[in-house]
């Protein structure tokens, strides 16, 4: 799963708090228990000398030597655990108080697996940190298919013969088996219509749920995504870690939301060619949305752009009213 740099990096620091925390508090625990047992601190002394007794004894050449310190070692270690235990016993303290206490005894919070492979928890907190990356980043928050009203658009049919109604209720079942068969493999979606018609909620719907399935998602508005390339290409200011063009490139899935609301210049036309192409090149889906006609996105990207949108990506067409006018 590809997920913006950003992502990782908030995790790691997470991961390393976690075990900072950790040790600190078993710091701390040791600590007070040294000051009602003070004989603890010998027997942890001695408890670390066979350890170190341990690795001198096999650098001993006569074996038989060495098997009989080693057996000794064995021997005042087991000892010195036993005294250990009894000394919590006798504090009335359970035999692990002193042990550090990681929120996930599987990693000991370092995020890896013994196999090398990331642990649970650390996939657990990317998702975490990727759906509160991608609220701060909309305005709506993460919407569900379940918060789109339907009664809000017209049930009267159009010149088709379907009525808005309808034909939302279609789009949204149409993205809901999206949304839970989603994958690397899947196509690219193409919304269009006039503005207030749920096309940036029906996007974060599906991102709500492939966040979910353990996709890195990268969603923001096309002035957001573009003005952040920009100052990237030409250095303005500091590097936005969630909006460098690899990253845009690379993620599972991206959302270009209200393409054609940002300024138009000669970088921003060719950079959303580049990403367009790009992803397309390498099967990667992507989904726009945008309240311009096909001719408006000709006109604004030239026909090159709009062929390949037209061409390679599945298009839902929004019929309706202004929603938030109907809501009032």
């Amino acid at each position: 799963m590809a997920y913006p740099y950003r992502i990782y990096e908030k995790a790691a620091e997470t991961l390393k708090e976690r075990k900072r925390k950790a040790s600190g508090e078993a710091e701390r625990r040791r600590n007070e228990f040294c000051l009602t047992r003070p004989e603890y601190p010998l027997l942890e002394k001695a408890l670390a000398d066979t350890a170190a007794g341990l690795i001198a004894a096999m650098g001993i050449k006569d074996r038989d030597a060495a098997e009989r310190q080693i057996y000794k070692i064995k021997n005042d270690n087991l000892e010195a655990q036993l005294s250990i235990k009894k000394l919590l016993r006798s504090a009335g303290l359970p035999e692990n108080h002193l042990e550090i206490k990681y929120a996930c005894p599987v990693c000991k919070d370092s995020g890896i697996k013994q196999d090398g492979r990331l642990c649970k928890c650390h996939l657990e907190l990317l998702k975490k940190i990727a759906y509160e990356e991608l609220c701060r980043h909309s305005a709506l928050k993460l919407s569900t298919f379940d918060d789109l009203e339907l009664s809000y658009y017209p049930d009267a049919k159009d010149g088709d013969g379907i009525s808005p109604r309808k034909r939302m209720a279609e789009i949204i079942g149409y993205c809901k088996i999206y949304a839970e068969e989603f994958s690397r493999d899947s196509m690219s979606l193409f919304m269009y219509g006039a503005t207030g018609l749920g096309k940036t909620h029906l996007s974060l719907a599906i991102a709500n749920k492939v966040i979910e399935k353990g996709y890195g998602v990268i969603y923001g508005s096309a002035g957001n995504l573009l003005s952040a390339l920009e100052r990237e290409h030409f250095g303005k200011g500091q590097k936005d870690a969630d909006y460098t063009e690899d990253a845009l490139l690379e993620c599972d899935l991206l959302i270009f939301d209200d393409l054609g609301s940002e300024f138009s210049t000669q970088f921003t036309v060719s950079k959303v060619y580049n990403i367009i192409n790009t992803r397309g090149l390498n099967q990667l889906p992507t989904i726009i949305n945008t309240n311009l006609t096909i001719s408006d996105l000709i006109d604004k990207y030239t026909t090159r752009v709009t062929s390949r949108i037209i061409g390679e990506y599945q298009g839902l067409m929004f019929h309706g009213e202004d929603i938030r006018q109907v809501r009032g």
